[in-house]
């Protein structure tokens, strides 16, 4: 199986590297990251590393704001989700998972996959998978079990988004990860429904918690109106904005030591 499993990637690779090393396909370019970039053998089976203790509480003290508005909308999701055999994972901008929710049946075996705090599901540790892939591409990623590298992460069906801070940088991946092996493309596309929409509440709320004295305007007209948010202060100047309404309004970086009048 792992053999096949690695013959399906190193062809679509190569095949893409005759093709002027252009691949076509995101899911490509990600196996051919993993192999050529990261060095990854698909077949060889790896240990997911594991912060130590005073690593993680540092890792959690820097994300601190945005995990401590994140808890309504993590449990949230965890009751939509739970039930069909998911946990929900919320990691840094490193891919390290530092806030998770899971059943206690199936605690054990994401445990066993590496799928636990503490734990680093970059591209770089892990080959081509939801979370280390989406904070690349920094877009909202489904891999669902033989589109990971490692063919150790083959049983894992992945829906991970990006999110981001106040300042429209990448902060970290808010993910959903299932155990069972009979998930539908119909609830597959239920869950991202859900994990799209507590992505936007988390950037929100931690958007709302940056700036807490100032008026929320919404852009209109947005694809993503609950992210797309400017923070406005009293002169009417705009002193924040979320990474979907500078997306929209093209604003410039650094709006708090320049804002810009509404």
């Amino acid at each position: 199986m792992a053999q096949r499993h690695s013959d399906v990637h190193m062809t679509a690779i190569q095949a893409a590297l005759d093709k002027g090393g252009a691949a076509h396909s995101p899911l490509v370019a990600s196996w051919s990251r993993s192999a050529h970039l990261h060095g990854l053998d698909p077949t060889r089976k790896t240990k997911a590393g594991r912060m130590t203790e005073a690593e993680f509480a540092a890792a959690r003290q820097a994300m601190g704001k945005m995990l401590h508005v994140a808890t309504p909308s993590l449990d949230r999701l965890f009751q939509a989700v739970g039930g069909v055999g998911c946990c929900v994972v919320l990691t840094n901008h490193e891919g390290v998972a530092l806030e998770r929710r899971g059943a206690r049946g199936d605690d054990s075996t994401f445990q066993d996959w590496g799928l636990w705090l503490g734990t680093s599901w970059s591209e770089a540790a892990q080959g081509t998978n939801g979370i280390g892939t989406a904070l690349v591409e920094e877009r909202i990623v489904t891999i669902d079990r033989g589109q990971h590298f490692l063919a150790q992460n083959t049983t894992l069906a992945c829906m991970s988004a990006p999110l981001f801070d106040e300042f429209g940088q990448l902060a970290g991946v808010l993910d959903v990860s299932s155990a069972r092996s009979d998930l539908t493309a119909g609830i597959t596309g239920l869950i991202v429904q859900a994990l799209s929409e507590a992505a936007q509440r988390i950037e929100a709320d931690s958007f709302r918690a940056a700036f807490p004295a100032a008026r929320m305007v919404l852009v209109p007209g947005n694809a993503r109106p609950s992210a797309a948010l400017l923070a406005v202060d009293g002169d009417d100047l705009i002193i924040g904005a979320t990474r979907a309404a500078r997306a929209a309004l093209n604003l410039p970086g650094d709006i708090a030591r320049n804002p810009i009048p509404a």
